[in-house]
């Protein structure tokens, strides 16, 4: 009996030796194919910054790394209590030189001592960490995502806001260079720095470059109507007077509802008179004057009421009769959205022709479909049949029927039951589509006159090639400005082309990656975003470059101040970027305080994809 239990032990000994140089050769294998792409992308390598050369060499090796389907070697690594790779990102070849060694050990049953590869695995950390204070500015105390808002105009005129902004936590300022101009810009930023100044704050400040993105054109103006309605309970019933103020023509009005009429001054108005009239529906309305004087009158109303330009009112003084009568001045037009609905059909065109809803006659058939134009006409000779499309940030969706050059005919195919509403300036995605449009456009270069000269960072919108990158390196080059580059990959091609556009834009020095969520998830498909920013997280710490984590970050928190639960795991998930875009709205000060908070959480749980083991208060067993 104790030969068969040496035999077995021999046994033993031996599968787990032959296990073991199994995963020695498997491992040389990747080893191999990583420094093989390391030779074939030597050019490329040879062209990118110094300080960037040791981060795209490991961005080249995670790349041949990831071409191997790592799962069943993951699991026998593990099994032996063995790294499995799963963090291997920042340091890749000392990553499987670590696990070699250790397998080289345990086969030869030595206690073999070795040194990881150089720049291994503390030095990749800190070039991680300097890379993104380079671009995205220094971590604040006790946190290590920094937080980067979305600009209001309100920045531009408000330093007192934009101060709050700052000392709630917000780490970089984002100007989006599609809304303003050029002197709105500049007063955000005197803002900016004036309030950094007076903090000791840093605060970096990235202009968003517009880029080729897609948008529907202007809509055809409606009528010049203004609708008023009183206060009303559940049931309907007026319960309190809405009140507004007739102004003269050419006056200021101020905040709240005005109405430009003829003449004011010379009426003498008085609380008690009244004006009657009948609105656009030929309802028979009265105004109530309640005070003013001068230039204004203040008046309340108790029904609602659709008032147009050129509306007459009669002034009837208390106990005395009618006065005089006085006209309504030019209202401002109502838009007019183009209501879809599913089985509707659209006309996409070019030119600038005003978009308009579909004609109906008496009968409710649809005599001419709606119609409006878009704002890159190149998409019309890249656009197929059969391919779809999106508008409204994917609200509505559609189908290209048909395309010539000058317009595209969609038949609706998703929309709210009641119909979805479409107005001017809304985003249109072909996700089917290969689109050939450069990522520079015409506003693009005119506002890099002043991006060179004020930003920290530039962001390039819609990047799809890497010969969108070059366009922007030689636009810089031409300033002779070098801010960093923040590359914001929102389409499919952005995405699939993600290690050349990488490599190209480390030509200088620095760079960020932004992950367009909004933009992406339309292009790529819903269901694949979450896959897709993980992919991008990898890819990103691999070259070493820092992430930021964008679009509807606590959005219901701050457009309404109330977030939903998923956007509390979401904004917990994005911890693991370097830093975290807010989107501007009302609450937005609340916003960067609740993120602040939940940030300052997870970073005791998580470092990028790693779960940190501190103590858990629900573990504590002792007596």
């Amino acid at each position: 009996m104790p030969h068969k239990v040496a035999e077995y032990s021999r046994n033993s000994a031996s599968c787990r030796s032959d296990e073991l140089h199994t995963l020695i050769r498997r491992l040389e294998v990747i080893s191999a194919a990583a420094r093989q792409v390391e030779h074939d992308f030597a050019d490329e390598l040879a062209s990118v910054d110094p300080q960037f050369r040791a981060s795209a060499a490991n961005l080249l090796h995670y790349s041949a790394l990831r071409q191997f389907d790592l799962r069943t070697l993951q699991g026998r690594l593990a099994a032996l209590g063995l790294s499995s790779l799963g963090r291997a990102e920042r340091h890749v070849m000392a990553s499987l030189k670590a696990v070699q060694e250790v397998l080289k050990s345990l086969a030869s049953g030595s206690d073999h001592a070795f040194d990881p590869a150089p720049g291994g695995f503390a030095a990749s950390s800190r070039l991680l960490d300097s890379h993104a204070a380079d671009i995205l500015g220094p971590k604040r105390p006790g946190r290590n995502a920094r937080i980067m808002v979305t600009l209001p105009g309100e920045a531009a005129s408000d330093p007192g806001f934009v101060d709050q902004l700052i000392h709630s936590g917000m780490d970089v300022a984002r100007i989006n260079c599609a809304h303003d101009n050029a002197d709105t810009w500049a007063a955000m930023i005197a803002n900016i720095r004036q309030a950094c100044e007076e903090n000791a704050a840093s605060c970096t400040i990235l202009m968003d470059l517009a880029g080729a993105k897609l948008r529907t054109g202007s809509l055809a103006p409606g009528p010049r109507v203004l609708h008023v309605q009183p206060g009303l309970d559940a049931r309907g019933r007026v319960i309190s007077p809405k009140r507004f103020r007739l102004v003269a023509n050419g006056h200021a009005g101020g905040k709240g509802i005005t109405i430009p009429v003829s003449e004011v001054r010379a009426l003498r108005a008085r609380p008690g008179d009244s004006f009657r009239f009948r609105d656009c529906r030929g309802k028979k309305r009265k105004l109530k004057v309640i005070g003013g004087g001068g230039e204004t009158l203040r008046v309340e109303c108790y029904k609602p009421i659709f008032i147009e330009t050129g509306t007459r009112l009669k002034l009837f003084r208390r106990g005395k009769g009618m006065d005089r009568e006085i006209t309504v001045g030019e209202l401002p037009p109502v838009e007019q959205p183009i209501l879809l609905r599913t089985g509707d059909w659209l006309i996409l065109h070019r030119g600038t022709r005003p978009g308009q809803p579909a004609l109906v006659n008496k009968k409710g058939i649809v005599s001419k479909p709606a119609h409006i134009s878009c704002t890159l006409p190149e998409v019309f000779r890249c656009v197929r049949a059969g391919e779809p499309v999106y508008l409204n940030d994917g609200k509505i969706g559609g189908i290209v029927e048909s395309v010539t050059c000058d317009q595209m005919v969609i038949r609706i195919t998703q929309a709210r039951k009641r119909g979805s509403r479409l107005r001017g300036g809304k985003s249109i995605n072909f996700p089917g589509s290969s689109l050939r449009i450069g990522g520079l456009t015409d506003k693009d270069r005119q506002d890099l006159r002043f991006v060179a000269c004020h930003a920290d960072a530039v962001g390039l919108s819609f990047v799809r090639e890497p010969e969108d990158v070059d366009a922007l390196l030689a636009a810089l080059e031409g300033y002779g400005a070098h801010p960093g580059i923040v590359l914001k990959i929102e389409t499919e091609q952005g995405f699939h082309n993600l290690v050349r556009l990488l490599l190209t834009a480390m030509r200088t020095y620095p760079v960020g990656i932004m992950i367009a969520r909004g933009d992406l998830a339309i292009e790529c498909g819903w269901e694949r975003l979450a896959e897709l920013q993980e992919e991008i997280l990898w890819l990103s710490e691999a070259a070493q470059v820092p992430v930021v984590w964008a679009t509807q970050v606590l959005e219901g928190k701050t457009r309404k101040g109330l977030p939903s639960r998923a956007e509390i795991s979401d904004a917990a998930m994005s911890q693991r970027a370097d830093c975290v875009m807010l989107n501007k709205g009302p609450h937005i000060i609340e916003a960067i305080e609740m993120l602040d908070n939940i940030l300052r959480r997870m970073q005791a749980h998580h470092d990028k994809k790693t779960a940190t083991l501190r103590k858990l208060s629900v573990a504590d067993v002792s007596g």
